[in-house]
């Protein structure tokens, strides 16, 4: 077998479902394999899982084990030659998988390779390439100035080296995998990829980002902008400094008291009131059942003229390739101040997200 994708699963029905369906898409001439590991959701993932993809391998876990270990219990059933850690909040064009096996046969001994993610605005995700957070880059980030901390030498859409990938998106050699002894379990969330990317450098490999292809991640699901995401990801920094470098008590104390103080000042993100003054599906028919829900719904194929700002796009999938979407989103979510929702092939709700923060929305018809 040429693939296996693992995805982790933690109550986000819908947009596992939608991730699912860009994958399926994006595998249909691949030898591939989709494996999801379900961490004890409260929603029905499980039974929509169960019911529309009877061939991917389900794997329910009776409690929440947190990232690492809920991906390594993927990889011991995985049989691809190559894997693909995925997050279920993320979609993937249907010639993603091609690019990065082309790419890493041009590539002299490469680790893992990442790709550019875009927000579901269409806003790149500087983490998508990661420096090694030495301890000047991490507390400099820790004040607010993550200049250091991202892998500036590159841009957003150029290809080249890099040393640290986003969790959300890791394509590599399964054997590699297991050579480093996959994600360190002592993470629960947050610093699992960052320590995983640093043992295969370790290991003697070179990790590599591919900024041609666009993934989209909707994060706002994944990553919990509370107000103890500051805890919890300096933490994990913390646990780093002490599996990878020489202690030194005079920078723990600098980061126990920056992690005190972040966590004191932080709030909990304030969901905003949005007004759209018009929806626009782009779509090559009109869905009856959609437009009693949205009213105010123009129905365009692919012409897009100057909608006002207050437009939310929805992109008909069975329409559209995932392809063209996650380009119409990466062209436009930059110079038009546009929201944006997906249709999925043959589903009843659209889904999207306003940015990388909050949770995103869902709207059944």
């Amino acid at each position: 077998m040429k693939l296996s994708i693992v995805i982790l699963n933690y109550n986000v029905r819908y947009f596992l479902e939608l991730c699912l369906k860009s994958v399926k898409a994006a595998t249909t001439h691949i030898d591939a394999e989709i494996i999801v590991v379900d961490n004890a959701s409260k929603d029905d993932s499980c039974e929509m899982v169960k019911a529309q993809f009877p061939d991917v391998k389900l794997i329910e876990n009776n409690v929440n084990l947190g990232f690492s270990k809920g991906n390594n219990i993927g990889v011991a059933q995985a049989k691809g030659e190559y894997l693909c850690i995925l997050n279920p909040d993320t979609v993937v064009a249907e010639d993603t998988f091609d690019k990065l096996f082309a790419y890493s046969k041009t590539l002299t001994n490469p680790g893992a390779i990442a790709c550019k993610l875009i927000d579901g605005a269409g806003n790149y995700l500087p983490e998508s390439k990661r420096n090694i957070p030495y301890v000047r880059a991490a507390l400099k980030k820790l004040m607010g100035n993550a200049t250091h901390y991202y892998a500036n030498h590159l841009e957003a859409d150029q290809v080249g080296a890099i040393d640290v990938l986003v969790g959300a998106f890791m394509f590599l050699k399964r054997s590699i995998y297991n050579e480093v002894k996959g994600f360190d379990e002592d993470y629960f969330m947050y610093g699992e990829d960052i320590d995983l990317s640093y043992k295969i450098i370790k290991a003697g490999y070179q990790n590599y980002y591919l900024g041609t292809t666009n993934v989209i991640h909707f994060k706002g699901e994944s990553t919990l902008r509370d107000k103890n995401y500051a805890k919890r990801f300096y933490g994990a920094m913390q646990i780093f400094y002490k599996k990878h470098f020489r202690k030194n008590i005079a920078f723990d104390c600098m980061v126990w008291l920056g992690i005190r103080s972040v966590y004191l000042l932080r709030n909990a993100p304030v969901e905003k009131i949005k007004y759209v003054f018009q929806y626009v599906l782009i779509s090559d028919k009109a869905h009856q059942a959609l437009t009693a829900v949205l009213p105010k719904i123009v129905i365009v194929r692919k012409e897009i003229s100057n909608f006002a700002n207050e437009t939310e796009i929805i992109l008909d999938a069975n329409h559209l390739s995932y392809k063209e979407i996650i380009a119409f989103m990466s062209t436009y979510g930059n110079t038009k101040k546009w929201t944006y929702k997906i249709l999925p092939r043959q589903s009843k709700f659209i889904i999207g997200s306003d940015n990388a923060i909050n949770r995103g929305e869902i709207i059944e018809f």
